[in-house]
């Protein structure tokens, strides 16, 4: 068993072989940083949350000022219903790459999620401030301020994300439940759909929402390939 392999079984989405090998990749190599974050990786996929925030909690504790293993710790914490200590590492990740337009948007969606509209309406504006030309940042946008009523704003926002994708706007269609990929590094990014009553929090759900969150490749990092692209499907 190697490396490669790991990566592969991970990629095909064969979760538990690649449990095995990375399982015992760290047995012999037990400061390598990128094993404990393929596993990490796929103990979420396979919903063993504790497990997987034990192997995050180890990379922190590797690299404490590495803002892709913070903001991945974040989301293991989230889907496991403890929303605000993955605020609190979103804030730090944020905190330590002030520059990086994701890190507001990623922060935004969980403060949506979290109800702060007023605080996600602010850090989509700061990851437009920073990156002028994301499309996906403008429609999240609109959507939250949809959720306040204010439809003209929302609208506003609709408009600039279709001019900036050049995507027709399409009829929204329900993203079936079933429909799951494999963690990959993101090849190109899609605009989100416009939601009107968010989707029960799974592990499937957030991985194929937060992905669409980023727009530029030199932003996606390490933390873009952690999201699978599954949400591709354009708002009304």
């Amino acid at each position: 068993m190697n490396f490669e392999q790991g990566v592969l079984k991970y990629k095909e989405g064969d979760f538990e072989a690649a449990l095995v090998i990375f399982t015992a990749l760290i047995h012999h190599e037990t400061e390598n940083p990128t094993l404990y974050l393929y596993r990490g990786r796929v103990l979420t996929r396979l919903g063993k949350g504790m497990e997987a925030l034990a192997d995050f909690d180890r990379l922190v504790e590797l690299e404490p000022y590495n803002t892709d293993y913070i903001s991945d710790r974040g989301v293991v914490l989230h889907l496991l219903g403890r929303n605000d200590a993955a605020l609190d590492e979103l804030d730090r990740a944020a905190n330590l790459d002030p520059k990086n337009p994701y890190r507001y948007s990623s922060r935004a969606y969980l403060k949506d999620r979290m109800g702060d509209l007023l605080g996600a309406i602010a850090d989509y504006e700061k990851a437009i401030e920073l990156d002028p030309e994301d499309a996906v940042a403008y429609n999240n946008l609109g959507l939250v301020e949809e959720k306040l009523g204010r439809k003209e704003k929302a609208n506003a926002y609709f408009t600039k994300a279709d001019e900036l994708s050049a995507y027709p706007p399409k009829k929204e269609t329900t993203l079936p439940a079933s429909q799951t990929a494999s963690i990959q590094p993101l090849a190109s990014a899609n605009p989100v759909k416009k939601v009107s009553k968010p989707p029960k929090m799974t592990v499937t759900y957030f991985f194929s929402t937060l992905k669409a969150l980023v727009t530029k490749p030199e932003i996606r990092m390490e933390f873009s390939s952690f999201l699978k692209a599954v949400f591709t499907k354009k708002r009304v």
